[in-house]
C-alpha cells in the first residue's frame, strides 16, 4: 500500500468499501501507516470515511485508531474510539492503556485497568502488555516495596514471568522503591536481555544513588553483550559520573559515543554539558553548550548550575538573561540557590518576585534555597512570612522545607519556633532530626542536643556524618569533655561511620575548649588523617584562651601555610603576643600582613528594625541614635563591672574585632 508524493489518499481508496461494506483490515492497514509516518491529516480523513459508512469499527480497527489518537496526543479521541467499541477485546483495552501510559496518566491507567478487572471473563484477561502498563503506573503513584512484591506475586501467579517486558518493568518498579537488591535479582535472573532490560537497571543504579554499581553494569555490558548502549544508556552512566565527580569515566564515555558515532539527542547532549559543568571543565562544557543547535531550558539549566557551583555568578547570570522566555521553575531554582550559595542574598528576594511575573509559583525547592538568605541576615520576619507561604501552599511538610525553616528560625534565635516546627513535622527523616540537633548545638545548649540525639536513636534513625558533627559541637560549646569522647567512640564501633576531618576538629575543640591544651596536641600528633585547617582553627581557639604563646605560634605557622590569606589567624597571633607584653612581635605580625596585603575586614551585624534591616560593625557612629545607643551600652557594662565580670578593654583594641 502506498501513498501517492502529495501525501493524499489515491482514488483507490475507494475500492476499499465493497457491497458487504468497509474493509476494516485494510483500513486499519493504512491508517497505521499514517500513523507511523505522521500523517495526521491523512488519518482524519480515513476516519471520517469510516464515520460517512457508519460504521462501528470493530476491535482491530478501533485499536489502530486508539493508537493514532494517542500518539497524535488527542487522548478524548481516542477515548471516544474505545467507547463506541460493542465487545471490547484485550487488544482495545490494552490500545487505550498504552495510550494513557505514553502520555504518563497514571492515575486513567489504573481507573481503566479496574474497569477491566471488572469486566474479567474466560474471553477477556489482562496479558503481558496490560501488566507492564499497570507496573509503570503503580511504579511512578505508588512507589512501595511491599506492593512491589505483592504485584510481582500476581506476576509469578498468572505467568507473565517469562515475559521480558513484563520483567522490565518489574526492574524499574523495585529500582523506583529503592529495592535495587530485589531488582538486580530479577535482571541476573533473565535468561534473555533486551536493551531495555540493560537500562532499566543502569538507571535504577543512576537514579538511587548507587554511581559506582551502574558505571560497573555499563563496563559489562560493553564486554559481555552484543547489544550496544543507546542514547538512554548513556545518559544514565553520564549523570552517574557526573554525580560521583568521575570526570575521567565520564571522558571515556564521551568518547565511545564519538567513536561509535551514536545518535545524540538533547536529554544526551544535556547529560554532557552537566557532567563537564558539575565537575568544573567549564570550558568544554561552554564548548558543547555553544555547539548544539537545539537548545533547551535543561540545557541552560545544567551550565548555569556548573557556573554557580565554582563561583562564576556573572557568567552564570550573562546565560540566564540571554532566556527570553524561562519557564521551566528547575531553571529559576538552579538561579536562586547559586546566588545564595555564593552569598549574593541581596538579589534573591528579586529574582523570585521576577519569577512569580513569568507566573511560576515557587515551590518546595525554591523555598529551601531563599530561606537560607534570611538567615544570613538575619531576617526572622521574612523567615516567618516565607513559612506561612510554605504552610498554606502545603509545603510545610516537605523534610527540605521543614530543615531550612529550623534552620533559619534557629540561627535568629527563634529556637522556640524552630522546636514547634520539628514537632509538627510528619515524617522526621534524618535531615530534619539534625536540623534541630544543629539548632540547639549552634545556642550552646548540649543537653537539649544530646536528649534528641538520644531520641533519634530511639526512633530507629541512624545518624550520618553530619549528625556527629552536631552533637560533638554541642559538647565542645558546653565542655562535656567525657560524652564527646563516648559519642566519637561509638561513630565507627556502633554506627560504622569512619570520623573524618571535621569530627577530629570537633574533638580538639573539645578539648581545647576545655582547657585541656596538652590532650588536644597529642591527639592532633596521633590522628590517623592529616589534620587541616579546620583542626589546627580549633587548637588555635583553644590556645587563644590558655594564652599559650609558644604553642600558639606553632599552630599559626601551620595555618599560614594553610590559609595564607586569612586575616583572622594574624589578628589572634598578635593578640596573643599583646597579651604576653610582646608588642614587638605583635607588630611583626601586623607587617606581614600589610606586607601581603591584607586587611582585616570588621564583622558585620544586623538588626531588624521598624524601618527595615540595619547593618552595623563595631565601634559603628553611623546611626543618628549613636549617643543614645552608647549611652546605653555604658550602662550595661556598668552592671558587668558591678557583678565581677572582666572586661577585656585593657587588651589590644584588635580583639574587639574577633
Amino acid at each position: 500500500m502506498r501513498l501517492t508524493p502529495n501525501g493524499h489518499i489515491p482514488l483507490y481508496l475507494q475500492n476499499l468499501c465493497s457491497f458487504n461494506g468497509v474493509d476494516c483490515r485494510a483500513f486499519g492497514r493504512l491508517i497505521q501507516y499514517c500513523s507511523d509516518h505522521r500523517l495526521l491529516r491523512q488519518a482524519n480523513q480515513l476516519h471520517a470515511r469510516i464515520v460517512q459508512s457508519s460504521l462501528t469499527p470493530d476491535n482491530f480497527l478501533a485499536s489502530k485508531l486508539i493508537n493514532f489518537y494517542s500518539k497524535s496526543n488527542h487522548l478524548y479521541e481516542a477515548h471516544k474510539v474505545f467507547d463506541e467499541i460493542l465487545d471490547r477485546n484485550i487488544f482495545s483495552w490494552n490500545a487505550m492503556l498504552i495510550g494513557y501510559s505514553i502520555h504518563d496518566m497514571h492515575e486513567r491507567t489504573l481507573n481503566l485497568f479496574f474497569s477491566l478487572l471488572s469486566s474479567y471473563s474466560v474471553t477477556l484477561k489482562p496479558d503481558n502488555f496490560t501488566i507492564t502498563c499497570v507496573l509503570k503506573a503503580l511504579s511512578v503513584l505508588f512507589p512501595d516495596s511491599i506492593l512491589a512484591k505483592e504485584v510481582h506475586c500476581f506476576v509469578l501467579r498468572h505467568g507473565f514471568d517469562s515475559d521480558i517486558f513484563v520483567f522490565n518493568a518489574l526492574i524499574t518498579y523495585y529500582s523506583r522503591c529503592d529495592d535495587l537488591g530485589l531488582a538486580r535479582v530479577l535482571f541476573d535472573r533473565m535468561h534473555d536481555r533486551d536493551i531495555v532490560s540493560w537500562n532499566s537497571m543502569i538507571a535504577g543504579y543512576s537514579q538511587c544513588g548507587f554511581y559506582e554499581d551502574c558505571k560497573s553494569l555499563y563496563r559489562k555490558m560493553l564486554d559481555s553483550t552484543r547489544l550496544r548502549p543507546n542514547g538512554v544508556t548513556l545518559v544514565s552512566v553520564l549523570q552517574a559520573c557526573a554525580q560521583s565527580n568521575d570526570l575521567v569515566f565520564g571522558k571515556q564515555v564521551h568518547q565511545f559515543i564519538i567513536e561509535r558515532k551514536i545518535e545524540m539527542d538533547v536529554s544526551a547532549h544535556n547529560s554532557l554539558i552537566g557532567l563537564y559543568a558539575k565537575c568544573g571543565s567549564l570550558d568544554h562544557a561552554r564548548e558543547l553548550f555553544n555547539a548544539m543547535s537545539n537548545k533547551d531550558e535543561i540545557t541552560y539549566g545544567s551550565i548555569i548550575s556548573g557556573y554557580m557551583a565554582h563561583g562564576f555568578v556573572d557568567k552564570a547570570m550573562d546565560l540566564f538573561r540571554e532566556m527570553k522566555d524561562p519557564r521551566l521553575i528547575s531553571t529559576w531554582n538552579a538561579v536562586i540557590s547559586g546566588l545564595v550559595q555564593n552569598n549574593r542574598n541581596e538579589g534573591v528576594l528579586e529574582l523570585v518576585q521576577e519569577m512569580q511575573e513569568f507566573r511560576l509559583r515557587p515551590n518546595a525547592v525554591t523555598i529551601s534555597s531563599i530561606l537560607p538568605a534570611f538567615s544570613c541576615l538575619s531576617n526572622l520576619k521574612g523567615g516567618k512570612a516565607i513559612h506561612a507561604y510554605a504552610i498554606r501552599n502545603g509545603y510545610a511538610h516537605n523534610s527540605y522545607v521543614a530543615t531550612s525553616i529550623i534552620d533559619t528560625y534557629a540561627k535568629a534565635g527563634f529556637l522556640r519556633g524552630a522546636q514547634r516546627v520539628f514537632d509538627r513535622s510528619k515524617n522526621r527523616s534524618l535531615i530534619v532530626w539534625t536540623a534541630i540537633i544543629s539548632a540547639y548545638s549552634a545556642q550552646g545548649d548540649a543537653n537539649a542536643a544530646l536528649k534528641l540525639f538520644g531520641d533519634m536513636l530511639s526512633n530507629g534513625t541512624r545518624p550520618d556524618h553530619v549528625t556527629f558533627t552536631a552533637v560533638l559541637a554541642a559538647c565542645a560549646h558546653s565542655g562535656m569533655v567525657d560524652e564527646a569522647w563516648k559519642i566519637f567512640d561509638e561513630m565507627f564501633l556502633q554506627h560504622g561511620i569512619q570520623p573524618s576531618v571535621e569530627h577530629y576538629a570537633c574533638m580538639v575543640g573539645v578539648l581545647s575548649r576545655a582547657g585541656m591544651i596538652s590532650e588536644a596536641a597529642q591527639f592532633i600528633s596521633k590522628m590517623p588523617i592529616e589534620p587541616n585547617a579546620k583542626v589546627w582553627g580549633a587548637m588555635l581557639h583553644g590556645v587563644s584562651v590558655s594564652g599559650d604563646v609558644e604553642l600558639g605560634k606553632f599552630v599559626c605557622d601551620h595555618l599560614f601555610e594553610m590559609e595564607p590569606e586569612n586575616t583572622g589567624n594574624y589578628v589572634i597571633m598578635a593578640n596573643l603576643y599583646s597579651q604576653a607584653g610582646k608588642w614587638e612581635e605583635a607588630e611583626n605580625v601586623r607587617e606581614k600582613m600589610n606586607k601581603i596585603g591584607l586587611k582585616k575586614i570588621p564583622g558585620t551585624s544586623w538588626i531588624e528594625t521598624s524601618g527595615g534591616l540595619r547593618s552595623f560593625i563595631a565601634m559603628d557612629v553611623s546611626s543618628a541614635r549613636s549617643e543614645e545607643m552608647y549611652g546605653i551600652l555604658e550602662g550595661l557594662l556598668g552592671l558587668m563591672k558591678e557583678e565581677g565580670y572582666a572586661l577585656w578593654d585593657e587588651l589590644d583594641e584588635e580583639c574587639v574585632y574577633t
